[in-house]
């Protein structure tokens, strides 16, 4: 039973499935491996799905104070005055701004402050140089301001090692765990974070003074395009938090956040009032709106806005949270989104609190991958499973559907839950595996039409073979039993004929013949079964539908004697032109209809589509009884059936050789236009009535009638026919059949 199925399976199967097969697999291992340009489309997608339904603007109370070039024209090149930026913060408190996070690193004192400014200017009096000594640097002047404000700090991450002496904590944040795998000892958040060994700090001073500190740090796709920011990263043996989230946790006044994460990675950032998911490694999905310049208010204007304009800005500072960066081209911070190619990066971090207070964020659950897989490998099977049962139209109809649901499927869980799959990568593995199948399949048709086109083309004609070959399933591999036509047709007296020739020409003599013998054949859509020496084997009817087989079949006997006259002549004048005798060329043909059984018949190892049956060894019999009554072409009753609007009359009812139920046998003549003559017809009836009074042993008028037809029959030559019918005659009068003969003639040879 299991080998029964193996080998059904192998048949449908072949080693083109197996092929395909391979190709999923290596889609599947490629796909595991997540490889840039894997990546890349990834993106890609996800990116499209952003770009067709952008963020709408969000009502959350987050604005942006800009040190764009307005503002470095008319206050200043950066970096500015530490007392100009603790004025800007006044500004801001002054305006209602609730709390604010810089998109800057203070990482050097500075420059200007009275003190620094003692030490490198030449030519101070020393009374000057010590006053200003004793004022209070500008750093000491901006923390002052900072630290009774809601002030939050930025670090940049870098990948230096910092020295033990440059090494100082400078986390504001406590983190508590809320890890789901407490039973798993040891497991900590750290492995699965981004790590980097060292950051860039604030000064001391400031960073004492800050609220809040938190990174800025962005990790960039392999394209470059900001799609996702981390919402904690690990520096050393310290997490800290993304400028957003510390902002938030600032105004809110929560001294902790907290880390959930299991086995699989993490899982989200918790605070009061918020659950923030990420992917494994802390990253938020960004889900990007346009590039707003509604969220943007110039420094110079929070600081220089009079009457009017002034109530303008602190109407729209009022309420806000802010952050503070620069859209100014000079400073370089210009990120690309997949809504913007180029956009300020402090917008990044305006746009990430939003999502945060909107929680409209994207998430790429850990299970994303496993289930793009399962997907690729499930649709890909039943690709395979159900191509070989396809032809190539609905295989392609089937590929674009497939791909249609994959890619509908990943839109909709966007749309509706927002989750990111990535089905377009299966989707390119499918529509992959069906062309690939197409192909081989294409290639296994073309191979068994050249199979067909070189096994029948020397005994089918080109235009039966084309047809095969566009459709080799119409040809059925073994037996099957159908009804069909059969003829034979050989030489007569071809031992006489070969002795004129040596074995070079002999051979050159029978290719001669058979040429045109197979040509009538072919040309009415015959298949030619094979050659016998000087015997011609042929049926209508298979591989091929041909509900005309039988007069095809006796059309094809017909033309054999038109061909054989035609070489008759040629052969006299070559016999005249050496001086040698003329041996006319003469055949004999019989055909035979009935169900057979047609094939491969053979071995594994060589086998030929052919025929087996009883009704095939009749009409090999009854092409040797043309010999025997003197006429050209013998046919079988079966025959008779299909052909009786040709000139036909009636042989014998004779047993043949080797057969035990007598049969009737009759006598082509000619096609229908001679059948519809004045002279065969009158000779068809007086036949008729000649084999009545035989079979009635009526024997006076038997001869009475028989000499009248052998006169009529002189046109298609019967008189060998006729002789026979008397020579029975003479016989039967001196040695009468009895009385219960039924017209049954034995014959005793083949």
């Amino acid at each position: 039973m299991k080998f029964r199925f193996l080998k059904r399976f192998i048949k449908h199967y072949s080693w083109a499935h197996l092929i395909a097969l391979g190709v999923l697999a290596a889609f599947v291992v490629l796909r595991a491996t997540d490889s840039q340009p894997i990546q890349l489309l990834r993106f890609k997608v996800f990116d499209s799905y952003q770009q067709i339904t952008p963020r709408e603007d969000s009502k959350q109370p987050v604005v942006i104070i800009d040190l764009d070039d307005e503002s470095l024209a008319e206050l200043g090149q950066w970096p500015w005055p530490r007392t100009l930026l603790a004025k800007l913060v006044l500004k801001l408190k002054k305006s209602g701004v609730v709390g604010v996070a810089y998109d800057i690193v203070f990482a050097e004192p500075d420059r200007t402050s009275p003190g620094l400014l003692a030490e490198s200017v030449r030519g101070l009096d020393k009374k000057t140089k010590e006053k200003l000594l004793k004022l209070p640097s500008n750093d000491a002047t901006f923390a002052r301001i900072m630290k009774s404000y809601n002030v939050v700090l930025g670090q940049s991450t870098q990948q230096r090692v910092l020295t033990e002496g440059e090494q100082r904590k400078s986390v504001k944040t406590t983190w508590a765990n809320l890890n789901k795998s407490q039973t798993v000892k040891g497991l900590k958040p750290d492995g699965f974070l981004y790590s980097f060994p060292s950051i860039v700090r604030n000064i001391e001073t400031l960073e004492d003074a800050a609220k809040g500190i938190g990174v800025f740090t962005f990790r960039p796709s392999v394209d470059g395009i900001v799609r996702q920011v981390p919402l904690v990263v690990r520096v050393g043996k310290h997490l800290y938090p993304t400028l957003a989230l510390e902002l938030y946790r600032v105004v809110t006044q929560q001294p902790t956040m907290a880390l959930e994460y299991d086995q699989a990675g993490m899982r989200g950032v918790k605070l009061k009032g918020l659950n923030v998911p990420t992917d494994r490694t802390g990253q938020i999905w960004m889900k990007f709106g346009k590039h707003d310049r509604n969220l943007y208010v110039s420094a110079k204007d929070v600081l220089n806005a009079k009457g009017d304009k002034a109530k303008e800005i602190k109407a729209k500072l009022a309420g806000k949270l802010a952050f503070l960066g620069t859209s100014a081209i000079g400073l370089l911070d210009i990120k690309a989104t997949p809504l913007d190619a180029a956009i300020p990066g402090v917008e990044v971090h305006a746009q990430l609190l939003q999502n945060i207070l909107d929680k409209n964020y994207l998430a790429r659950p850990n299970w994303a991958i496993g289930a793009e897989i399962v997907a690729m490998v499930l649709v890909g099977l039943l690709m395979i499973i159900l191509v070989p049962f396809l032809g190539a139209l609905w295989t392609l109809v089937l590929a674009i559907v497939t791909v249609a649901i994959l890619l509908g499927l990943s839109w909709w869980v966007y749309d509706a839950h927002g989750l990111l799959l990535d089905m377009m990568f299966p989707a390119v593995a499918i529509f992959i595996v069906s062309v690939v199948l197409t192909y081989l399949n294409y290639m296994r048709e073309e191979r068994e039409r050249r199979q067909v086109r070189g096994a029948f083309s020397r005994y089918m004609s080109p235009d039966l073979v084309a047809q095969l070959a566009e459709d080799p399933s119409r040809l059925t591999l073994g037996g099957e039993m159908r009804e069909m036509s059969v003829l034979f047709a050989d030489i007569r007296g071809f031992t006489t004929i070969s002795e004129q020739f040596d074995a070079v020409g002999l051979t050159k003599f029978i290719n001669r013949y058979l040429t045109p013998m197979t040509n009538v054949i072919l040309e009415r859509k015959g298949t030619i079964d094979k050659y016998m020496g000087d015997c011609i084997m042929a049926f209508w009817n298979a591989p091929l539908d041909d509900p005309y087989h039988a007069k095809n079949g006796v059309r094809s006997a017909l033309a054999m004697f038109v061909e054989s006259d035609k070489m008759n002549v040629e052969l006299k004048r070559e016999a005249e032109e050496e001086n040698r005798p003329y041996i006319p060329l003469r055949i004999g043909s019989g055909v035979n209809t009935g169900v057979i059984c047609v094939g491969n018949m053979g071995s594994d190892m060589r086998f030929d589509y052919s025929v087996l049956g009883d009704d095939v060894n009749l009409g090999a019999r009854l092409e040797g009884q043309s010999k025997t009554y003197g006429v050209d072409i013998v046919i079988g009753e079966n025959t008779f059936a299909y052909v009786e609007d040709f000139a036909v009359i009636q042989l014998d009812r004779i047993q043949v050789k080797g057969k035990t139920v007598p049969v009737d046998i009759y006598c082509v003549l000619g096609d229908e236009e001679i059948n519809q003559t004045p002279e065969f017809q009158a000779l068809r009836q007086r036949h008729g009535e000649m084999l009545n009074a035989y079979k009635a042993q009526d024997w006076k008028a038997q001869t009475r009638i028989m000499d009248e037809c052998r006169e009529m029959g002189k046109a298609y030559k019967l008189d060998v026919l006729y002789d026979l019918y008397e020579e029975r005659r003479d016989e039967y009068i001196a040695n009468p059949p009895g009385e219960e003969w039924d017209g049954v003639f034995v014959a005793t040879s083949k």
